[in-house]
């Protein structure tokens, strides 16, 4: 079912977008990996999902997990996170994956805002740090209408994937913090490249082409 959701994912919104990715190149073929995202609209997910070219599993809120979703999600493999309150069981899961050598998702603002990534939530450093996998951040762009904005025709997406960080090394809460702001300064470096990429209209590969 994840590999079907992952083919869906792959042409299913070329009749709505325009996605261009940069630097696909940079994302591991195999190993443990924890991707990092910027999050500004409901479609970064699924879109990443179709696009990453491996089977990856994304930490999603509880909230998603409703009607049908309640079914499909977990069919395709993705874990449930109940935000604001403790609990260890999806970090356990997402641990197992990366132990398996799998790459697990994880949008580090914790919510959808405006994908500048002006605060991050420790989780992903802490499985990267636990799981002794590199930390590759990715950026979106063009999937958030712009306020006050009608409805667009196809606008152009734009997907850059950047240089992937070690794996945490240090053991401590302020190791730990410090991890998860260069998480974060990564991120928004990104966002601000991309917007400079964009802003000279810099062509990337076309998502139906791969």
């Amino acid at each position: 079912m994840h590999d079907l959701a992952r083919w869906i994912g792959t042409w299913c919104f070329t009749p709505v977008l325009r996605v261009r990715v940069h630097h696909r190149d940079r994302i591991p073929a195999s190993g443990p990996v924890v991707l990092v995202a910027n999050h500004s609209a409901f479609v970064d997910g699924p879109l990443l999902l179709g696009l990453i070219g491996r089977r990856v599993v994304f930490l999603v809120k509880q909230e998603m997990f409703r009607g049908p979703l309640k079914v499909v999600l977990p069919w395709i493999g993705q874990l449930p996170v109940r935000r604001g309150a403790p609990d260890r069981r999806p970090l356990m899961a997402a641990l197992d994956v990366l132990r398996g050598g799998g790459m697990v998702a994880v949008f580090p603002e914790g919510t959808r805002g405006g994908g500048e990534v002006a605060a991050a939530q420790q989780g992903a450093a802490w499985l990267a740090r636990t799981g002794g996998a590199p930390m590759l951040p990715v950026v979106c762009r063009g999937t958030r209408r712009p306020e006050g904005s009608g409805r667009r025709f196809r606008p152009r997406v734009d997907v850059l994937v950047g240089r992937a960080l070690p794996a945490p090394q240090g053991r401590g809460r302020t190791d730990l913090a410090a991890a998860t702001e260069q998480v974060r300064d990564a991120l928004s470096a990104l966002v601000a490249e991309l917007d400079e990429m964009r802003g000279r209209g810099e062509p990337g590969r076309d998502a139906s082409e791969t």
